[in-house]
């Protein structure tokens, strides 16, 4: 018997909050690939905003062809072509202004019931199950090596010096190392991509509550909304995939 291909449905959505001028995060939003992508520009400046439009140009343009595990070996080598391509137009630019080229990326790839969350940095991917969310990825910055290295609650090593400075990005080091989390994807789950600007802004019971709503744009409005009431200092950009 031939398995039913899972429809997703999903929607992205991308604010460049209100403080800063400049929107350093982008997304990618292909239901119709299994691929989704949210990536965050670092550096606070113009090269931040390419980083981030690069890699999500990059795997856009990628034809995703084969079985899973093809796919994903496709996704890889992209975005390690990637860091070598943000390593040499940072050597170019190396006496201009604009220095700085490094992005976080997080990507989610399905294919009927296999998926596999890919990451670098500290953009998320969540998933909504059974009631429940589940964080998926694991942050690659400073605030979580304290928590693991030195045992430091999550509240102390937050206020460290420091503690929001990245591990890994995409740009940041001329070899990449990627995350990967491979998981068979069972009926009503849901998942949700989205850079720190968003979920630094919300609790984990804000999140699932967004998360339980049966609409992917619905559920993203709910959460903008919580985050624009407040000062939203940072961009914030989420996508909601979902069965």
């Amino acid at each position: 018997m031939i398995p039913v291909a899972i429809q997703w449905r999903s929607a992205g959505r991308t604010h460049s909050g209100k403080v800063r001028g400049r929107n350093e995060d982008a997304f990618l939003d292909r239901p119709e690939r299994g691929l989704w992508v949210v990536a965050d520009g670092m550096g606070g400046h113009q090269a931040g905003h390419l980083a981030s439009q690069m890699i999500i140009s990059g795997l856009d343009e990628m034809l995703l062809e084969g079985d899973f595990d093809e796919q994903l070996r496709q996704v890889r080598q992209c975005l390690h072509w990637l860091n070598r391509r943000m390593g040499l137009e940072v050597t170019v630019a190396a006496d201009r202004q604009h220095s700085i080229m490094g992005s976080t990326v997080v990507a989610l790839l399905v294919q009927d019931r296999r998926a596999a969350c890919i990451w670098a940095g500290d953009s998320r991917c969540y998933l909504w199950r059974g009631g429940q969310l589940f964080q998926l990825s694991r942050d690659h910055s400073l605030q979580q090596q304290l928590i693991d290295e030195q045992q430091m609650s999550r509240e102390l090593a937050a206020q460290q010096p420091g503690a929001h400075a990245l591990t890994r990005a995409l740009g940041a080091s001329e070899q990449l190392k990627l995350d990967i989390l491979e998981l068979e994807v069972q009926p009503g789950d849901a998942f949700l991509l989205c850079s720190d600007g968003l979920y630094q802004c919300l609790s984990g019971e804000s999140l699932g509550k967004a998360m339980s709503l049966p609409l992917p744009g619905i559920a993203l409005e709910q959460m903008f909304e919580h985050v624009l009431s407040g000062r939203a200092a940072d961009n914030l950009t989420g996508v909601v995939i979902r069965q």
